[in-house]
C-alpha cells in the first residue's frame, strides 16, 4: 500500500497507528498462543531433567509456542520461586527461549503484507461463526498474524518518506553513528514495550524503509536484547532467592553477549552483510539472521560453562538447599499461564491434604497414648488448614477472574471442591480429639471390644486418606478405586460396629455416656471415609488434573 505525499505530522500519525495494530497483532497472537498452550507449559518444564540439551530444547519448543520468550523466562523465574525447578534446570530453559524467540524475528522476515488484510477477514468471519472451538481458535491466530503485518506495513510505508527529511538525516549521520547510543535506544525501548520481539520488528521494518543502515540496525538489535531483560529482573522482585539467581543469570547472558558482540563488532557485520549478499536475504530476513546469530552463538558459549554458572551464582547468593516440595502461590501466573497458576495451587491443596492425613494419624496416637503433647500438635495443624483453605481459596477465586480454558476450568472446580473436603477431614479430626478428651476428662471407659473397633476403623480411615491424598497429587486413577473400595469397608464396619455397641449395651457391658462418645467417634471417622471419596471420585471423573 503505497502513501501519498504526506506531511510529517501525518506520517507520525501513520506510524503511530501501524505501531497500535502491530503491537495489538503480536500481544494478541502471544495472548492465543499462550492460552492455547497453557495446561501444557507446567509439564513440559516439569519433565525437564539435569541435563542441558533437553532443557534447551523444551525452553526453545515453549518459546515458539507462545512467541514469547519473556514469557518463558518469567514462567521458569516463578517455577523456580514454588521449587518445581532447579537453578541448573532453569538455566537450560532460559537458553532454549533465547533462541525460540529468534523465530518471531524470522516470521517477520516473511513478507505477508499483501495477504495482511485477507487474513484479517477470515479471521473476523472464523471468529463470528465460532469463538470456542478450534475454528475459533485458528480464527484468532489468524486475526493476529493479519493484524501485525498489517501494522507493520503501515509502518514500513510511512517511514520511507522519513529519511529524506534534512534533519532526520543530519540525526542519522551524526547521532546514530555513535555505536554506544545504538544500543542504549534499543534498550530502553524493549523495556518500556517488554517485548523485544516487538522492537525487533519495528527496527526490521526502519531497516526495510533505510531508516537506518545495517551498522546503526546492528547495535540497537544488540540493546533490544539488553532491554529485555527488564521483565525477568521485574518478575524476580519479592519472589525467592532460587528465582533471583534465574534473574541474574539472564541479566548475565544477554549483557555478556552484547558486550561480546560489540567486542567483535567488525566480525558480526561483516558475517551478517555477506549472508545477506550470499543468500539474497531481504531487509527484514537480514535483521532476523542477525539477531539468530547473536543469540545461538551466546547458547553455544554458554553450554559448557552450565556447571560453573551454577557454582558462582550459588555462592555468589549463598548456597541454600534445593527443596522440590517448598511451595507457594504466585499470582504473576494468573495472567501469564493460569496453567501453571492452578497447578500451584494444587501442590499447596496437597500440602493441605498431607497435614490433614498428619493431624488424622496423631489423633490415633493421642487415643493409644493420651499424650497431651499430641493434642497441641492437632490444634496447630488445624490452624494451618485453615490457614492453607482460606490462602488456597482466594487464590482460585482470582485465578476464576482471568479467562480459562475448558481443561483449566474442570481443573479449578476439582480443586475448590477437594480443599473442602481436605478441610472438612481435618474438622473432623478435631472433633476426634475433642471426643478422647471426653472420656480422659469424664473418665469414662471404652470396653476392650470398643477400643479395637475403633483401632480398626482408624487403620481403614488412615488407608483411605493416603491413597486418596495420593490419587489427587498423582492422578491415579487405580488408587482411586482402592479409596472407593475402601469407602465400602468403612461403612460396612460402621454399621457392625454401631449394632455390636447396642448389644453391649444391652449386657450393660458400657454405660451410655461412653456409649455416645464411642457412637460420635465412628460417625467422625466414617465421614472422613466420605470426603476420601469424594476426592477419589473426582479423580476418576476428571480428565485434566
Amino acid at each position: 500500500m503505497e502513501l501519498p505525499e504526506l506531511s510529517l505530522q501525518t506520517i507520525l500519525l501513520y506510524f503511530a497507528g501501524g505501531l497500535g495494530i502491530f503491537l495489538f497483532g503480536l500481544f494478541y497472537l502471544i495472548e492465543v498462543l499462550q492460552k492455547q498452550a497453557g495446561y501444557r507449559l507446567r509439564h513440559i518444564l516439569d519433565r525437564v531433567t539435569d541435563h542441558p540439551l533437553k532443557g534447551i530444547l523444551a525452553g526453545m519448543l515453549l518459546t515458539i509456542a507462545i512467541q514469547s520468550s519473556s514469557g518463558t523466562t518469567v514462567i521458569t523465574v516463578g517455577l523456580v520461586s514454588a521449587g518445581l525447578l532447579s537453578f541448573r534446570q532453569a538455566i537450560a530453559v532460559v537458553l532454549g527461549a533465547n533462541i525460540g524467540t529468534t523465530m518471531t524475528a524470522f516470521l517477520i522476515g516473511i513478507d505477508l503484507g499483501e495477504y495482511s488484510l485477507g487474513l484479517i477477514a477470515i479471521g473476523t468471519i472464523a471468529l463470528i461463526l465460532n469463538k470456542k472451538n478450534v475454528i475459533g481458535t485458528w480464527g484468532k491466530v489468524a486475526f493476529s498474524i493479519g493484524a501485525l503485518f498489517y501494522g507493520l506495513e503501515l509502518m514500513g510505508n510511512s517511514l520511507e518518506p522519513v529519511a529524506t527529511f534534512g534533519r532526520f538525516t543530519f540525526f542519522l549521520e551524526n547521532g546514530m553513528n555513535q555505536t554506544f547510543f545504538g544500543v542504549v535506544i534499543g534498550a530502553v525501548f524493549t523495556a518500556i514495550l517488554q517485548s523485544s520481539s516487538a522492537t525487533i520488528g519495528i527496527l526490521q521494518e526502519a531497516y526495510a524503509a533505510r531508516i537506518v543502515n545495517i551498522e546503526n540496525a546492528l547495535p540497537i538489535l544488540l540493546g533490544d536484547n539488553v532491554g529485555t531483560t527488564i521483565t525477568a529482573v521485574l518478575a524476580s522482585i519479592g519472589a525467592s532467592l532460587k528465582a533471583k539467581r534465574v534473574a541474574l543469570f539472564h541479566v548475565w547472558f544477554n549483557i555478556f553477549g552484547t558486550c561480546l558482540f560489540l567486542l567483535l563488532f567488525p566480525v558480526y557485520l561483516h558475517v551478517v552483510s555477506l549472508a545477506a549478499d550470499v543468500w539474497n536475504l531481504n531487509a527484514r530476513m537480514t535483521i532476523a539472521f542477525a539477531h539468530g546469530i547473536f543469540n545461538v552463538t551466546n547458547v553455544l558459549l554458554h553450554i559448557p560453562f552450565i556447571g560453573l554458572i551454577v557454582y558462582t551464582v550459588e555462592k555468589v547468593f549463598g548456597k541454600l538447599e534445593e527443596n522440590k516440595k517448598t511451595l507457594e502461590m504466585d499470582t504473576l501466573f494468573i495472567e501469564q499461564s493460569p496453567s501453571i497458576a492452578l497447578g500451584q495451587a494444587k501442590n499447596e491443596c496437597v500440602r493441605m491434604g498431607s497435614l490433614s492425613l498428619q493431624s488424622l494419624q496423631t489423633a490415633r496416637e493421642y487415643f493409644d497414648t493420651n499424650s497431651p503433647k499430641l493434642a497441641d500438635s492437632v490444634a496447630r495443624m488445624e490452624e494451618q488448614i485453615n490457614e492453607l483453605d482460606k490462602k488456597i481459596s482466594d487464590y482460585l477465586f482470582m485465578c476464576s477472574t482471568v479467562p480459562l480454558s475448558l481443561n483449566e476450568s474442570e481443573k479449578h472446580s476439582y480443586l475448590l471442591e477437594s480443599i473442602r473436603d481436605f478441610e472438612r477431614i481435618g474438622d473432623h479430626v478435631e472433633n476426634i480429639i475433642e471426643l478422647i478428651d471426653e472420656t480422659q476428662n469424664s473418665r469414662l471407659g471404652l470396653t476392650p471390644a470398643a477400643k479395637e473397633e475403633l483401632e480398626n476403623m482408624f487403620t481403614q480411615a488412615i488407608a483411605n486418606v493416603q491413597n486418596a491424598l495420593y490419587a489427587f497429587d498423582f492422578h491415579d486413577k487405580q488408587k482411586a478405586r482402592l479409596v472407593l473400595e475402601g469407602e465400602d469397608k468403612l461403612d460396612l464396619m460402621e454399621r457392625k460396629y454401631r449394632k455390636g455397641h447396642i448389644i453391649r449395651m444391652n449386657r450393660g457391658e458400657c454405660n451410655g455416656q461412653a456409649g455416645i462418645v464411642f457412637v460420635d467417634m465412628l460417625n467422625n471417622l466414617e465421614r472422613i471415609g466420605d470426603h476420601s471419596a469424594n476426592i477419589a471420585e473426582g479423580v476418576l471423573q476428571s480428565k485434566h488434573l
